[in-house]
């Protein structure tokens, strides 16, 4: 019985500590995408006008280094919520678990497209999935064998494209961005290639995935605007990153033509142009009563004002979603509902 008595003492004495060290906190804590991070900001700063709450605290870590912060576990140390740009992944959410992280709620917010851009004083670029592909991609078809990329310049994967040197701008793996490119371009665009489809699937998944490592594709980190800045400075440069960059910098930065689709609100929104993808937010569900304003901030942040077709956050780039799944995801949002995978 005594051994049963300092059990139970011990356990309610840890849940005391946490609570505690949660109620110490009574400022909303957020990290993860990059592309997320304007929109959750615009949130924030609206929530804290409207609401007595502090204004939340949003850190741009990258999709991937959110989660990890995200799921490390329950208490004031830990983020209450996460932004990101992919679907959170099946092994996130097996390491949540496994850090007392077990009811999670899924919010998507809207959609974004990722583009090819450069600056508007240079030539604008039409180019296919499949050539983006050879362009990036560390091991291509050559005379129908997988060999290193060869390509230096545009023009020596078609002479239609522009007789310049390949260089792109683009987010490092830890990126949702990146893991969305890779899932959107680099996947679709080798499997136009029938050297690439014979071979078996974990080398094709090697080849198709795998960006070139020779100064061709440049890992510039998780700042959009520091790859914009860097545009502006070399005209003949690309950067990938969210629409929702491109559209606050039209003037200086153009979109590539992908497919022959121009990278705009309204082809994105009606599903035309082919690099396009949802971004989320993940709410730690055990933080719900310990750190005050989080339903608060979800209530705003899936309100009609801010992700709705008239939203201010459709004026930042984000790409609304349709009235009929806006309503679901808000009733599921704000009773939260644990996800399920």
């Amino acid at each position: 019985m005594t051994r049963v008595t300092m059990a139970l003492g011990l356990a309610g004495a840890a849940f005391v500590g946490l609570s505690g060290a949660a109620e110490a906190r009574d400022q909303i804590r957020i990290v993860g995408s990059s592309t997320v991070y304007p929109f959750a900001t615009a949130v924030a700063e609206q929530f804290g006008t409207k609401y007595k709450f502090p204004t939340p605290v949003v850190e741009s870590t990258g999709t991937g280094g959110g989660l990890k912060l995200f799921c490390a576990g329950v208490g004031e140390q830990h983020p209450d919520m996460a932004n990101a740009s992919r679907r959170i992944k099946e092994s996130e959410v097996q390491q949540c678990a496994g850090n007392g992280v077990e009811e999670i709620t899924e919010v998507q917010i809207g959609y974004d497209g990722i583009v090819l851009a450069n600056s508007n004083d240079a030539e604008p670029m039409k180019v296919t999935i499949a050539q983006i592909w050879q362009a990036l991609a560390k091991e291509v078809p050559v005379d129908g064998q997988i060999k290193a990329n060869p390509h230096r310049n545009w023009s020596e994967i078609d002479p239609a494209l522009p007789d310049k040197k390949i260089e792109v701008l683009g987010p490092p793996p830890t990126s949702g961005t990146r893991d969305a490119f890779v899932e959107l371009v680099m996947d679709k665009g080798c499997a136009e290639f029938e050297a690439v489809t014979a071979l078996d699937e974990e080398r094709k998944k090697t080849v198709c995935a795998t960006m070139r490592e020779d100064g061709a594709f440049i890992e510039a980190g998780e700042n959009d605007n520091l790859i914009v800045q860097k545009l502006e400075a070399n005209h003949d440069a690309f950067g990938i990153f969210g629409f929702s960059f491109l559209d606050q910098n039209l003037d200086q930065l153009q979109g590539s033509l992908i497919n022959g689709e121009e990278p705009t609100f309204e082809n994105i929104a009606a599903g035309a142009y082919p690099v396009s993808r949802s971004l989320y937010f993940y709410v730690k569900n055990a933080h719900l009563d310990v750190v005050p304003g989080i339903k608060e901030y979800v209530e705003e942040f899936t309100s009609d004002a801010a992700i709705g077709e008239d939203g201010y956050l459709a004026d930042k780039g984000l790409i609304p979603l349709p009235e009929d799944e806006l309503k679901k995801v808000r009733e599921q949002a704000l009773s939260f509902t644990p996800l399920t995978m």
